[in-house]
């Protein structure tokens, strides 16, 4: 059973336990993935000079978004029941009498 602790340097064991690995290996990975998290974080609207604003106006815009897509909702849902109701009304009518 190999031993982890022996395949470490001597001189910076717990340095390299505290990081995960090697110094240079780590930074590049956390370079890498604060890219990757900023791009995502630009596109979504937020701003690094000014991040309080961002999140305040990020939540305004999915408030928004919540009330645009129930409204959204709603005038399918009327547009659909103009036909779906009456059609569905007079199949209980008509088809109440076949069925007894």
């Amino acid at each position: 059973m190999p031993n982890d602790i022996r395949d470490l340097p001597a001189g910076n064991d717990g340095l390299y336990r505290f990081l995960g690995g090697s110094p240079l290996s780590v930074a590049f990975r956390l370079i890498l993935l604060s890219i990757l998290v900023g791009v995502v974080l630009a596109a979504i609207g937020f701003d690094p000079w000014n991040i309080l604003h961002s999140i305040q106006t990020l939540f305004r815009r999915l408030w928004d978004l919540g009330f645009d897509a129930v409204n959204w909702l709603w005038r399918y849902f009327l547009l659909g029941a103009v036909l779906v109701i009456p059609i569905w009304l007079l199949s209980r009518l008509f088809g109440s009498s076949r069925g007894r």
